[in-house]
């Protein structure tokens, strides 16, 4: 089949994919622009996001374009408007030879699927957080451990490449085994309490700083991803640093993300740095399940009375902004910093404590947000 035929069923089966609020396709609508066939079997694209997009638009047009035989590859380079292009709908596709600004401020990392070493079956989440100190990984190590406690195949991915906490917070050490002929090598991941682990820490000497700029971050994201021999997972969790910048683009760039949690404490300095984050997800038509409130309260061990260390209201009042749904509540209890500490998630270590409780909670909330449903764990 010639190039300008497989170019007219590339438009064809995206002209199938309809905008639920305008009615439009996303041909017509102005969303795909610059699409091209290279070397006969790779569509390359660039797709508009606009302000009232829901999310998985970008998936949905994947899909379709996925089911051509004629295709080996998907390029899509996901763009916010900008000034010449259209984002409302009526005009045609731009010619192949004409351009719209893929490296200026609007642009956006292109988005690929989930790489061949992972499998299409793998669920991934990331859990992120707008500032540092909300407890994040924390959630992540616990998500982690309750998801292998009720059988599953579990991976966690340590992306904070400047805090990497994940060792500490599983009570590992050591270096990983490299295995494989030359050129084909795998790392082999860490395992602790029937969780797969990877982390720069299992790389750097104790104390080491990571000093380095976003192209080697990007880097070493990439080469956890595609060359750690992570087996069959059904789940790989992804400990995100927190903010908005070189690794959190990295990860929507390099991999296809089922969801995000948000990880925020109660008062407005957290809710205000993690609405940013919200947004920014948004901006890359990333879904975010929703956001797990952390350190919500302490009870006072002496005289049982709860205090709100952090203020309360905010994640409620951030949700309803954002809306967004209200994953969880974990309560501030000194036995979760200790199992930290110790290498001993808290679901394992103290499994009656409210804490403990309310992040089996959480695990249960997420998979239902995944549309797994617990009687199937």
């Amino acid at each position: 089949m010639t190039t300008g035929n497989t170019e007219k069923k590339a438009l064809s089966v995206l002209s199938t994919v309809v905008h639920p609020v305008t009615g439009s396709d996303i041909v017509t609508s102005g969303h795909v622009q610059n699409l091209e066939i290279k070397e006969g079997s790779e569509v390359h694209l660039s797709f508009i996001v606009q302000p009232n997009d829901p999310p998985g638009l970008v998936k949905e047009a994947r899909r379709v374009l996925e089911g051509l035989t004629e295709l080996e590859k998907v390029r899509i380079k996901v763009q916010l408007p900008q000034s010449g292009v259209n984002s409302g709908g009526g005009s045609q596709v731009r010619p192949p030879n004409s351009s719209v600004s893929g490296g200026g401020p609007g642009a956006v990392p292109q988005v690929t699927q989930k790489p061949e070493i992972l499998g299409k079956g793998t669920k991934v989440l990331a859990v992120s957080s707008g500032k540092g100190g909300v407890g994040k990984s924390m959630i992540a190590t616990n998500l982690a451990a309750t998801l292998a406690l009720q059988g599953k195949s579990v991976g966690l991915l340590d992306a904070d490449i400047y805090g990497p906490n994940i060792p500490l917070m599983f009570g590992v050490r050591g270096r990983p085994a490299v295995t494989g002929d030359k050129g084909k090598e795998l790392i082999q991941p860490m395992e602790a309490h029937g969780v797969r682990l990877m982390s720069l820490g299992f790389l750097l000497d104790e104390e080491q700083p990571a000093i380095m700029r976003g192209p080697l971050i990007s880097g070493i994201l990439k080469q956890f991803l595609e060359q750690v021999n992570w087996g069959d997972l059904e789940f790989l969790i992804v400990d995100m640093p927190p903010g908005t910048g070189d690794a959190q683009l990295s990860l929507v760039q390099s991999i296809d993300i089922d969801g995000v949690v948000m990880v925020s404490t109660p008062q407005a300095v957290a809710t205000g740095d993690v609405a940013r984050g919200i947004r920014m997800f948004e901006r890359v038509n990333t879904r975010v399940l929703g956001i797990v409130e952390n350190m919500s309260s302490l009870v006072c061990p002496h005289c049982s009375e709860e205090v709100d260390v952090f203020g309360q209201g905010g994640v409620d009042r951030l949700g309803k902004e954002m809306d967004l749904q209200v994953l969880g509540r974990i309560p501030l209890e000194p036995s979760v910093r200790i199992s930290g500490d110790e290498g001993n998630p808290t679901v394992i270590s103290n499994p009656d404590s409210p804490a403990a409780e309310s992040l089996r909670d959480l695990t249960d909330v997420v998979l239902g947000g995944l549309n797994i449903a617990p009687e199937t764990y």
